[in-house]
Order: structure tokens, then C-alpha cells, then sequence
């Protein structure tokens, strides 16, 4: 039991931990080129100004859900110091997830409270909450605002949104906007020459067992040896994993923490494929045929058929009521 009790906190002790990839020095480039600099090029706490009308820039963060966008982009802001709070505790970064549901009103209502503005008025209108979170920006000198899942935002008053988002980036007290969200973000982005130009964009890339196979058996062998397991030694469980998480770095690491849970339920020295089974059959409820750590051509599973499958129903019932 006491076996057991150490290795689930150890567990959770890697859950924590952050891996390095090469995305993490490209997403701090985006960034870094946001800020201000001074005469000897060291990055202010300032955003940094493209045209002399006083125009600031931003950037794009594309990914598919469960690529790992949000917890790089959140590493990204808090490894930058010149990011980090005031001295008084006042932040550089407002960063806030786009609530539900998603209107222009409801996100300047959640900005402003990120702000440590508590108390606007609901019944206010819109246009003028918004202007009360520019006002908020200049007074607390944000350099950035990020906003995460930002292709919710653009599902209702997409119009207004772009016109805000193009407010924030003009004037003296102009920021730096990010925004993180799925391929709809960018697309919403590009039918708006005046906003695609404004920001930059970095998506993140699909698994492939020959450009990341290795540093995923690498994470596995690390994460393996912090809890006391043996990693797994199937050929093809690599190949298996990235199929099962739709290619896609941060599910394909939840796979990973979730196998070796049950490795540790059953008080086991190796991880291994059955694990990633059970962890996989719990998070899809699916048969064992349709599970990619059994089926011997699993690459012909299609994870997602029925999502895809609803979703297209769903986009031809619209085209039926139009």
C-alpha cells in the first residue's frame, strides 16, 4: 500500500512537469516579437509599435483540441520575464478563456473581472463595457491580452468582435493580442483583410511516429522511470498511441498519464500495452475490436467517425433550414 501511495504521488508529480519541444521556442518568438524594446534591444514590458500611426501586432496559436495549444501558450507568457507582474502586483497579461456563452458582451463582462473589475453592470451596453476594459488596459498598463478557444467567440457578433479586437490594437495604450484556438479561429481571421494582417500565425503540427516517435518513447522512458516502472516494449505502441489520440501531442500525453495509472493500480513493474488499453476503453467506451491497442489493422479505426459523422449531419440540417 505504501508502494502504491508513492508512486500515485509521484504520478502527480509529473503531471506537472512541462516537456520541451522546439514549439516552445517558436511560440516564444511570436510573442517576444509583440514587445518593445530599448536602445540596447533588451524587451520592455511595453507593446511594441509596428507603424508610426501607433499600431500594435498580435498572434494566432492554431491547434486541434487536445494539441496542447493552451498549456503551451500559458508556459510561453509566464517564461518571458518581462511579462511577469509589477511590483505592486499589477499584471502585464490579461489572459482569459472565452466563457459561455460565448457574445461579445459575456466576454467583455469576463475580461473586465480579469481585470480586477468585479462590478460592471450587466444591463450595460456592450460597446461601452468594452470601452471601460480599454480604459482598464491603459490604467493598468497590460502589454498583452490573451484569449483562449477564441473560435467560440466568433459563433454570435462576429462583426463586432473584429471591430474590438482592431480597437485594442490602435493608440497610445494599444496591447499586444493573442489569440489560441482550434482551424475556425483562422479562418474567421482571414475574412477580415484589415485583422489578418494584424497577427501572425503558428499552428501546431500533427504527430508523426517518424518526426516524434522518438521523443515521445523519451517522455515515456522519463516519465516511467519517475514512478518506478519499467516503459513498454510493444514495436508499434508508439505508432498505436498517436492513432488512438487523433495525432495530437497533449491527448497522446493524457494517454500516456492514464496507462500508467492503471500500471500502478495493479501494483505493476512495466507498463505496457494492455495498460493503454484500459486507459483507452475508458476514455472512448468503446468494443475492443474498436480499440487501437487490440485491433491488428488499427489504422483503419477512425476514432472520430461518429462525431465527424454527427457533425456533418448537423451541417446539412442548417443547410436544409436556410
Amino acid at each position: 500500500m505504501k508502494d502504491f501511495v508513492n508512486k500515485e504521488a509521484a504520478l502527480d508529480a509529473v503531471r506537472k512537469l512541462h516537456i520541451g519541444l522546439d514549439w516552445d521556442a517558436e511560440a516564444a518568438l511570436h510573442v517576444k516579437r509583440l514587445l518593445a524594446r530599448d536602445g540596447e534591444g533588451n524587451l520592455l514590458p511595453t507593446a511594441r509599435f509596428f507603424t508610426k500611426t501607433g499600431e500594435t501586432r498580435g498572434m494566432m496559436l492554431v491547434g486541434d483540441p487536445g494539441s496542447g495549444k493552451s498549456h503551451l501558450m500559458d508556459r510561453t507568457l509566464t517564461k518571458i520575464p518581462e511579462l511577469a507582474p509589477a511590483d505592486d502586483g499589477v499584471p502585464r497579461v490579461i489572459a482569459c478563456p472565452v466563457p459561455s456563452p460565448a457574445t461579445f458582451k459575456s466576454m467583455t463582462l469576463a475580461l473586465l473581472e480579469r481585470s480586477g473589475y468585479p462590478d460592471a453592470n450587466p444591463r450595460q451596453e456592450a460597446w461601452s463595457l468594452w470601452q471601460l476594459f480599454r480604459h482598464r488596459l491603459s490604467k493598468l498598463g497590460v502589454a498583452v491580452l490573451w484569449i483562449d478557444e477564441a473560435q467560440d467567440l466568433f459563433c454570435a457578433d462576429r462583426k463586432a468582435i473584429l471591430r474590438a479586437l482592431k480597437s485594442l490594437m490602435q493608440g497610445d495604450d494599444a496591447v499586444a493580442v493573442i489569440l489560441s484556438g482550434t482551424e475556425d479561429l483562422a479562418q474567421v481571421i482571414r475574412t477580415d483583410p484589415q485583422v489578418k494582417r494584424r497577427f501572425t500565425a503558428m499552428v501546431l503540427p500533427e504527430l508523426t511516429e517518424a518526426a516524434h516517435g522518438d521523443m515521445f518513447r523519451t517522455v515515456m522512458a522519463d516519465y516511467c522511470a519517475r514512478v518506478d516502472l519499467e516503459p513498454p516494449v510493444e514495436a508499434d505502441l508508439v505508432a498505436r498511441v498517436f492513432h488512438g489520440a487523433r495525432y495530437r501531442f497533449g491527448r497522446a500525453v493524457e494517454l500516456l498519464l492514464v496507462a500508467m495509472e492503471f500500471a500502478i493500480a495493479r501494483n505493476a513493474e512495466h507498463l505496457t500495452i494492455d495498460d493503454f488499453a484500459s486507459a483507452y476503453a475508458m476514455n472512448e467506451a468503446c468494443l475492443a475490436s474498436q480499440n487501437v491497442f487490440y485491433a491488428d489493422n488499427y489504422l483503419l479505426l477512425k476514432p472520430d467517425a461518429d462525431e465527424d459523422a454527427a457533425a456533418f449531419s448537423k451541417r446539412r440540417s442548417g443547410k436544409a433550414r436556410t
